[in-house]
Order: C-alpha cells, then structure tokens, then sequence
C-alpha cells in the first residue's frame, strides 16, 4: 500500500494522519470492520433519504401547497445537487483529507435535516433539500474512498465492497417503508428528523474511529475544473430529467447541451492538466470503463421501474405506503444476502461472468414481472422482488469492486466520486428514458374513452393519479369508464416499460464480457 500524503505534502508511513485530533488507527488494522460499520451506517441514511420522500409528497402538498414547479424541486433538488457535487467533493477529500469531508457532511446533513423537518413555506424545504444534497455528496464518495484505504487486501476489500454496496441498493428501497411507517403516525417533517441523532453519533463516532488519508499529488486543487464538472453535471442531469417529462422547452435544451459542452472541455482541461482532479488514463482502462458503464446501465433500467411499482402496488393494488414498503423487502433482504456472498462469488466465477450473471439474472426478474395484471399475485412480485434485488446487487458489487481496485489509492475519491456520478447518471438517465416509453404507451389508453369528454381524457394521459382525479371528477358511468381504461393503460405501459428495461438490462450483459475473466490480487497476480 502507498504511503499517503498530508495536506502539506509530507508522506506518512502506514499510519494515515489524524486531522482534527482522533486516535491512529492503522491501516488494514483490527478497527477496520468498525470503520466499515460506520461507514455503512451513514451511507445507509444517504441512501434512505434519496427516497423517503417519495411517499410523504401528498402529506407536504397538504400542509405547504406547494405550486407543481415547487413540488417538482421538492423532490428534485436533492439527487440533483448531490450528482452534481459529487467529483468536486469526492476529489476535494483526496486532497484535503477524506474523514475530514466525511465528517463536515455529516455535521451538515444533520443541520440540513433539522431545516427540512421544520420547513413552512416550500422555498425554504427546496434550500433544506438541497442543503441535505451538499452534505450527501461529501459523504458518499468519502465513505467508498475511506474503505479503499482500509481494505488494502483485495479479498477482504471484496467483502467490504459488498456490504457496503448492500447497504446503498437497501437504503433505497427501504426508504418508502421508513417513509411510510413514519407517516402512520407522525407528521412529514419525521421523515427527516429521524437523521439527526444518526449523524450526530456517526460525526462523534467517526471522529474517534475513523482514520485520515489524503492523496499523493503534490500539486494544486483544480479549482475551475470542478466547477466546470458541477455546472455541467447540473445541467445536463436538469435538462433530462425536464425533457423526460415531455417539456421540450428552450430552457431545459439549453441547459441539457451547455451541461455537455462544459463536461467535454472537463475532461479536455483534465487531460491536459500534470494534477488532474480525474486521471482519465485510470478511466480509459476497460476495467474501470466498462463497469462504469455497467452501473449506468443497471441503474438506468431499474431506476424509472422502482417508481413504476411503487405506483403500481398503491394505485393498481390499493396498497398503504407502509404496506407498499414491506412488498418490497424481499428485494432488500435478497441484496443483503448477494451482497454477503459477492466476495466469494468475485473469487468463483471472476468479474466477468459475475457482473454478466447478474446482468441476466436481473433481465429474467423484470421479464417475470410482466405477469402482473391488475389483481394481486403476491407469489410472482415476491419470487420477482427476490430474484431482482439478487440480480441487482450481484451486478452491482461486481462493477463497484472491479472499479474501485483498478483505481489507484491516492485518487480513490475521483474513482468513487466517478462511479457514484454514474450512479446518479443512470437514475436521471432512467427516470426520463423508461418514464417518456411509459408514458408513451399509457395515455393512448386514456385519450378516447367511451362517454368521457377530450379534454378530460387529455388530462388522464398526464399519470394514473390524475386520471383517479379526473374520473372522480366525473363521477357516473363516465367516471368509472374512465378508470378503468386508465388502470388497463398503465398495467400496458407497465408491461412495455419492463420489456424496454430486460433489453437494456442484456445489453449491460453483452458489455460486461469487456471486464476481465479473473479476479486478481493488487500485485497482479491471478487469484
């Protein structure tokens, strides 16, 4: 392992330095699964916290009567600001010290909760929301960064990788059953107040636990190349997600093709540069590429389908939110066990076939789940939820630990922030992709129901929820026409939107045979 670096450029032995105080812990030494407890820890509220939300949105509309611009950034704000702000903090700690990031965001994620939890109008939740965001891009590279500092071993980094991935796909997926559990009996804001006492122990914690490492480059911040990455990261992931709702305005396109522009003169500047913030040499390798590339493609194909079934299984099944969530715990409790086993996969079967495995295994879930209709089959969502979040978190593992081992340690930040922006790539990539195929093939459904007026019928094609309004609206026999041809079109669309996702889903398959066959050791030996 190389020695690291401190912010002054001194080296250090295998001792990371402390900043701020704390005591020593050595690298790879025996607190190392502590670190990761903690480590898991804070990424699990992260995770949580990008979609509790989800289901408290009728509770904030309610109380704060948000107008639909305001509720659109409500929900936005946060993955919006966190993609964003991810390479600039995720390189920030490479150079200025890793647990000294970590820490300042999990001060800020518990002041920004607090802020959220007690928020009256909807402007200040927006600034709350992207506060939470700010806080959530400095700990979720620093917590994978961290852990590749710890785990110097690739074997036991494996297992760490596991876990920790397990705990990123979990902390998504219980979010609505955390969000809904809570709403049975509080009000919305406990949604977010539940994060202060966490950060408050993970900052008291950590700031004793955790150990300090820094990046070997002797040169300069980049500055403006981060801001350049934060302006066009905010752009485009914008422009999708606007232009994914159908709004084709100047606005959205503008900000859509500035975003791109300012991220190819990013990479320009950093190629150029002798102390890049990304050595994109390291991405340019096919290991690190490809899985890149894998994890967009995995989150892109399941992102958009996750909010799909939420709706499907309240609006089509008539379930509570917090019935809604434990449906979906299989999933979570199949990630868990995938994630425990990644690492003797990893050594089994090699990246290759594992991320490829995983790949399929995904493809045949979403496929199962076709057989859904509009009457509850507990039997296949279970056997489907199970099968998906296997598939999932084996894919998943395989390209987060294929990545994170060909980085080299000192740029474990940029590796992680890269990886993590992929992650946010794909969601924004997949909500306005499969979102604009579902919506295409719902509301034809909707538009020229017997008895129903057009213009009613335009305004059911908008989402199932509308058309419940819209119908109730109407009342009659025209009211219950109209919902039932809307329950049919979304189960249809639902159906379209899965047999789009099983072939993007195999085509991650077909570009994961570029990984290598075999798992080897950081000495290059085959393992």
């Amino acid at each position: 392992m190389p020695g690291t670096t401190t912010a002054g450029g001194r080296k250090a032995s295998g001792v990371p330095a402390q900043a701020g105080g704390g005591r020593p812990v050595p690298v790879g030494g025996a607190n190392r699964w502590a670190v990761l407890v903690v480590l898991c820890a804070s990424l699990l509220i992260v995770a949580v916290d990008a979609t509790v939300l989800h289901v408290a949105v009728p509770a904030v509309s309610e109380d704060l009567r948000p107008g639909a611009v305001e509720l659109l950034w409500i929900v936005d704000a946060y993955p919006l600001v966190t993609a964003s702000l991810l390479i600039l903090f995720g390189t920030l700690g490479d150079r200025i010290g890793r647990r000294r990031v970590l820490l300042f965001g999990y001060a800020l994620f518990a002041v920004a909760s607090a802020l959220a939890a007690y928020a009256h109008t909807p402007g200040v939740l927006i600034g709350a929301r992207a506060l939470l965001g700010v806080g959530g891009a400095m700990v979720m590279p620093a917590t994978l960064s961290i852990l590749r500092h710890v785990f110097p071993d690739r074997r036991e980094r494996a297992l760490a990788v596991g876990i920790w991935s397990a705990v990123a796909a979990v902390g998504a997926a219980v979010g609505p059953l955390v969000g809904g559990a809570l709403l049975e009996h509080f009000w919305w804001g406990s949604v977010f107040l539940v994060n202060i006492p966490l950060m408050a122990a993970g900052l008291l914690v950590g700031r004793w636990l955790l150990p300090e490492s820094y990046s070997e480059a002797d040169g300069p911040w980049d500055l403006v190349g981060a801001l350049m990455a934060v302006l066009g990261l905010f752009g485009v992931i914008l422009g999708i997600k606007q232009i994914g709702t159908g709004d084709l305005a100047p606005g959205p396109t503008a900000a859509l093709l500035l975003g791109a522009v300012l991220l190819a003169l990013f990479v320009r500047r950093q190629r150029r540069r002798r102390y890049p913030l990304i050595d994109f040499r390291t991405v340019a390798r096919p290991a690190f590429g490809t899985a890149v590339g894998c994890i967009v493609l995995t989150v892109l194909a399941l992102v958009g389908l996750a909010l799909l079934a939420a709706q499907y299984l309240q609006l089509v099944l008539g379930l509570s939110p917090l019935e809604t969530g434990l449906r979906l715990l299989p999933l979570s409790v199949a990630a868990i066990v995938a994630g425990l086993l990644g690492s003797r996969m990893l050594q089994w079967l090699g990246p290759r076939t594992m991320v490829a495995l995983g790949f399929v295994l995904t493809a045949v879930a979403v496929l199962c789940l076709t057989g859904v209709g509009q009457h509850d089959r507990p039997e296949l969502l279970i056997g489907s939820f199970v099968l998906l979040g296997f598939g999932l978190e084996t894919t998943l593992f395989g390209c987060y630990e294929s990545m994170l081992s060909e980085a080299p340690s000192g740029q474990s930040g940029g590796a992680a922030a890269v990886g993590e922006t992929a992650y946010q790539l794909g969601a924004g990539v997949g909500i306005a992709l499969l979102g604009s195929v579902m919506n295409a093939a719902y509301a034809p459904g909707v538009r020229d129901v017997k008895g129903v007026p057009a213009k009613a019928g335009s305004d059911a094609g908008h989402s199932l929820g509308e058309a419940y309004s819209v119908s109730e609206g109407l009342g009659g026999s025209a009211g219950h026409a109209l919902r039932e041809a809307a329950r049919d079109a979304f189960v249809h669309g639902l159906h379209v939107t899965l047999a789009v996702s099983a072939a993007l889903l195999l085509l991650g398959a077909l570009a994961a045979l570029r990984l290598p066959r075999t798992m080897t050791t950081d000495s290059g030996e085959a393992d």
